[in-house]
C-alpha cells in the first residue's frame, strides 16, 4: 500500500480525493455550483423580462389580477417547499448509511415536486381556459416563458431524484457517494428558491395598470 493510501482515513479512497480541488470543494460539486451561477443570470433575466412586459399588455386581454388564484398557487408553493425538507432527510439518510430511508426520502421528494408540476399543469389549463395563452400578450408571454422555464427545471430535479432512487436500489449509490446525493441536493433547493423569487414578483406584487 502506497504511503498516499496509508494516510487516508479508513473507507476513504484515493480516488475521491484526487478529485478535491485547492478550495476543498471537489470537481464535481464546483461544476454544479457554476451551472447554479449561470442559471441565476438566466431566471434574473427571465424575471426582469417579465418585470418589464406585465404592465404593457391592453386592457382588453386577461391581466394578473383577473386569471391568478393565490389561495390555490399557495398552497402548490407549500408543497414545492416541504421538498426541501425531504431532501435534507435524504442526504442525511445517506450519510449514516440509512439506504432505506434515502430512497424513501428521493421518493417521496421527486413525488412532492411531481405534485407541483401537476398543479402547474392545471394552473396553465385554467388560464388558457380564461383566454391567457402565451400569444395573447405580452403579460401572457413572460408569465408562460418564465414559469414554463422553472417547471422544466423542476421536471429535470425529478427525473435526477428518480435515478438516484434506481442508482440506490441497484447497489450503485454507497455511503462512500453521498456527496452525489448532495449535488442533487443543490439543485433541488435551488429550484425552490427560484420559485420564492417567481412566486413573490409574479402572483403577490401587484401588477400596474395595463396600457390601453
Amino acid at each position: 500500500m502506497s504511503d498516499t493510501a496509508a494516510a487516508l482515513p479508513h473507507g476513504a479512497s484515493t480516488i475521491e480525493h484526487a478529485h478535491v480541488t485547492n478550495t476543498g470543494v471537489s470537481n464535481e460539486k464546483l461544476a454544479m455550483w457554476a451551472f447554479l451561477g449561470s442559471e441565476c443570470l438566466l431566471f434574473g433575466a427571465l424575471i426582469s423580462t417579465y418585470f418589464l412586459y406585465r404592465g404593457r399588455s391592453a386592457a382588453d386581454t386577461p391581466q394578473p389580477i383577473d386569471i391568478y388564484d393565490i389561495p390555490y398557487t399557495s398552497v402548490s408553493s407549500f408543497v414545492l417547499l416541504m421538498s426541501s425538507l425531504t431532501m435534507v432527510l435524504a442526504l442525511s439518510a445517506i450519510q449514516r448509511g440509512d439506504h432505506h430511508r434515502l430512497r424513501i426520502w428521493l421518493t417521496a421528494t421527486a413525488l412532492l415536486g411531481a405534485s407541483f408540476i401537476a398543479g402547474q399543469v392545471y394552473e396553465f389549463t385554467a388560464f388558457i381556459r380564461e383566454g391567457l395563452t402565451i400569444k395573447t400578450n405580452l403579460f401572457g408571454s413572460s408569465f408562460f416563458v418564465l414559469t414554463g422555464f422553472h417547471g422544466v427545471h423542476v421536471t429535470l430535479g425529478i427525473v435526477m431524484l428518480l435515478s438516484l432512487v434506481g442508482m440506490s436500489m441497484r447497489g450503485k449509490l454507497p455511503q462512500a457517494k453521498s456527496e452525489v446525493v448532495e449535488i442533487a441536493g443543490l439543485y433541488w433547493h435551488f429550484v425552490d428558491i427560484v420559485w420564492i423569487v417567481i412566486f413573490t414578483v409574479v402572483y403577490l406584487i401587484p401588477a400596474p395598470s395595463p396600457t390601453g
